[in-house]
């Protein structure tokens, strides 16, 4: 088994290879690509030194099984060719594929088996913030069929990469030290501040990121479903969190739920109001897990229930989710 992980600079791509590790991912050997700035640079796994080759069109890919992929979507759509043409599968984790006919788009926990039917060799890994989402509303419609989902998040600056949480932290010195706060990441100064604007503005005044939670869930979970989204940036550095009001075709009861909620894989309970327990970035960060909690009906509306979701977003909502369809396809032997 020979693995690939190209954008292995950045913080997604860093992420792959603490996953890769952590999981003791079974394979015989792991080659790095990157730019032709990146070119060079070593970087540790287990122990060894590897060195970040330049990402070319030619055959480097020949011997590949997977490749996982995190250079942004204009890369990806120049080089999927050539890193599938020899037959890697390209797990692939910007939005340059999301949304093709062709291309499964999956969450191992919700749909592995659409792994099966990638005629162009390629995976797409969702957007972040409608993993973790999709990972807590699949026991859900398991009880009851959803029918529309709400859902306010709160996006930590890891979103942006780690471009985005240098800037944080970078403000944040300079407003506790009385500094002019330098803005080029995001819209406004994250910090101190939240930013109800992430991606661009479309036709219907929703912008992309939100849509997108709309458009995907829809096609990892084959639903008709409705998802009406607001996107807001807070000044957090990892792990996003999620407000969501979920209503099914049924009522069900909380206790239903967090029963379901506690059994499903990859998911964890932390629901205990009275001792102030609930899932938060600060403990969040890091973890495998989806995080939910505050576990509740809707006031409004007896067939609705909210909850609270948090999870890493560079961890489960990237690498470690592209790592997860890797390992299904292996232990499926789809490769």
């Amino acid at each position: 088994m020979k693995v690939a992980i190209v954008g292995v600079s950045g913080a997604v791509g860093q992420e792959f290879l603490k996953v890769l590790a952590e999981r003791n991912f079974p394979m015989d050997e792991l080659v790095i690509f990157g730019s032709a700035r990146s070119a060079g640079k070593k970087y540790d796994f287990k122990g060894k030194s590897l060195t970040v080759k330049e990402l070319k069109h030619g055959d480097d890919f020949k011997d590949i099984d997977i490749a996982l992929t995190s250079a942004g979507a204009s890369i990806s759509k120049e080089y999927a060719s050539t890193i599938t043409k020899h037959g890697a599968i390209m797990i692939d984790n910007s939005s340059a594929f999301r949304y093709d006919d062709d291309v499964p788009l999956v969450v191992p926990e919700v749909n592995a088996s659409d792994s099966r039917n990638r005629p162009r060799n390629i995976i797409a890994n969702p957007n972040c913030s409608t993993i973790q989402m999709v990972v807590a509303l699949k026991p859900i419609e398991d009880i009851s069929k959803i029918k529309r989902v709400r859902v306010a998040t709160y996006q930590a600056a890891s979103g942006a990469g780690a471009q985005g949480i240098a800037e944080l932290e970078q403000q944040v010195q300079d407003v506790a030290n009385g500094k002019p706060v330098k803005v080029e990441k995001f819209q406004h100064q994250l910090a101190m501040n939240v930013i109800p604007h992430i991606d661009v503005f479309l036709d219907n005044d929703y912008t992309k990121e939100e849509m997108k939670m709309n458009w995907e869930t829809k096609k990892i979970m084959h639903t008709s479903a409705e998802v009406s989204a607001t996107c807001v940036r807070i000044p957090v550095a990892r792990a996003h969190s999620e407000a969501i009001w979920v209503e099914t075709e049924n009522p069900v009861s909380v206790a239903e739920v967090t029963n379901a909620f506690e059994n499903f894989e990859g998911l964890t309970v932390v629901d205990n109001p009275t001792k102030n327990e609930y899932p938060m970035p600060l403990f969040v960060s890091g973890k495998n897990d989806v995080y939910v909690g505050r576990i509740r009906k809707d006031v409004t509306d007896p067939n609705s229930i909210t909850f609270w979701c948090v999870g890493d977003q560079i961890k489960k909502g990237a690498a470690l989710n592209a790592v997860q369809i890797a390992e299904w396809l292996i232990e499926n032997k789809e490769v």
